[in-house]
């Protein structure tokens, strides 16, 4: 088989254009020599930690950024992979609040989308749960109910991917892990995501890897959010394997809680009534009801409105109840230790906006595993990763697609 041209496939000037794409053209970096020629050039050498066909540092640490961090998901998960973060930003207000007391010790800014690239510190593995609202079914019905623009041309939140790219054509990280939601696969009828992907691939260089991944597996609660993995270089990265069957409800519930988080009878009655007027539309639309033997639904930012889409059963003598924001920090799989320090709203906002933390750690450990073996040799090849079958549990891998550039696993003859 004849092997692929090794040279960098990215393409200078960076231009995106299309009907959902606005014109973009990514900052770079011209170096003095360069200038002198009057061409301009990313600016950036390979790390020493994850070089081309080089070892990892002997202690094993890697630099992370972690952009649109929100509470800290991102973070957890890589520190536990003997990382070290040297870089956060989010611009909610609330979130940096929560980061900052969770991790006092990390250089926190606000906007990134003002923030010159070449201010960024170096690293080796960009994370970025950017946001979802402008690719999720509910954000993209609630826009379209208000005449809003979603997707690409949501001018506050859809372009912001636009950003990261940016940022990675001038570091050029060794990898990234990107975050979304499941519906940013099919969002615009797959065009929002194939230009994405052909952004990271084809005018970025890197190989990549995607799947939908489902952590009731994990938690107890239906979450799908689609993964997006990217190597500088090509590596043998393999998804983690999941556990076929997750834990309850009853493992994060409180067994007393204040009496605040009850439904009042008026809130009880009114979601009764709101579900019983979809049910007879044919609508799927009501409350989510469960005890401690099941699981929740997805968690959500709105969550704080009226906690319908997850309510806990408290027999017939009382109304249901919402979860707690501690409940709510252990259904994402946040320790204990996670400082909880603002209001109720912003937590539940908070935990609705997270990642998975235990999804995100298997991911983080399968990225740095890659990064830890030197790859030698590769061949294009494109796998594909059919439905889960019912007796692994439907849930575990569940995989939409992914195509990538697969290497043959060499391994040195020491480490």
């Amino acid at each position: 088989m004849k092997k692929p041209d090794k040279k960098d496939k990215r393409k200078a000037p960076l231009k995106r254009t299309g009907k959902l794409v606005r014109k973009v053209k990514l900052k770079t970096t011209a170096t003095p020599e360069r200038k002198a020629k009057g061409k301009a050039s990313v600016a950036h050498e390979p790390l020493p930690h994850y070089g081309p066909k080089s070892t990892p540092a002997i202690n094993g640490s890697h630099r992370f950024i972690d952009l649109f961090c929100g509470i800290g998901g991102f973070h957890r998960a890589f520190e536990k992979q003997g990382g070290h973060c040297v870089f956060a930003s989010d611009w909610d207000k609330y979130s940096q609040k929560t980061y900052a007391a969770n991790f006092p010790q990390t250089k926190l800014i606000g906007d990134i989308t003002v923030v010159p690239v070449e201010d960024i510190p170096e690293h080796d593995v960009l994370c970025a749960g950017f946001p979802c609202q402008p690719f999720s079914l509910a954000g993209v019905s609630k826009k379209n109910s208000l005449g809003r623009k979603h997707g690409f041309e949501d001018e506050r939140q859809g372009n912001l991917f636009f950003n990261i790219a940016a940022i990675l054509d001038h570091h050029r990280p060794a990898a990234f892990v990107l975050e979304n939601v499941k519906n940013l696969k099919s969002h615009d009828k797959g065009r929002t995501f194939k230009t994405i992907h052909e952004i990271l691939t084809k005018d970025l260089g890197y190989h990549v890897y995607y799947r939908v991944i489902d952590a009731q597996s994990v938690v107890p609660q239906h979450r799908e959010r689609i993964f997006i993995v990217g190597f500088r270089e090509p590596r043998f990265f393999e998804w983690p394997v999941f556990p076929k069957e997750g834990p309850k409800l009853g493992e994060i519930l409180d067994t007393k809680v204040e009496d605040k988080y009850t439904l009042t009878d008026n809130l009880w009655a009114y979601l009764q009534n709101y579900a019983r007027k979809h049910r007879e539309a044919g609508n799927g639309f009501g409350f989510g009801m469960t005890n401690s033997k099941g699981i929740a639904r997805t968690l959500s930012a709105r969550y704080h409105k009226d906690g319908s889409e997850i309510l806990i059963d408290q027999g017939r003598s009382k109304n249901p109840r919402r979860l707690t924001p501690r409940e709510c920090a252990r259904l994402m799989g946040y320790p204990e230790s996670h400082k909880i320090i603002v209001s109720d709203t912003q937590e539940y906002r908070q935990f609705g906006n997270s990642v998975v933390v235990p999804v995100v750690e298997r991911v983080a450990k399968a990225v740095v595993a890659a990064l830890h073996e030197p790859v030698l040799d590769e061949e294009p090849l494109v796998m594909e990763f059919g439905e889960p079958k019912p007796e692994d549990g439907g849930r575990a891998l569940k995989v939409t697609s992914t195509s990538a550039k697969v290497v043959k696993r060499k391994r040195p003859a020491t480490i």
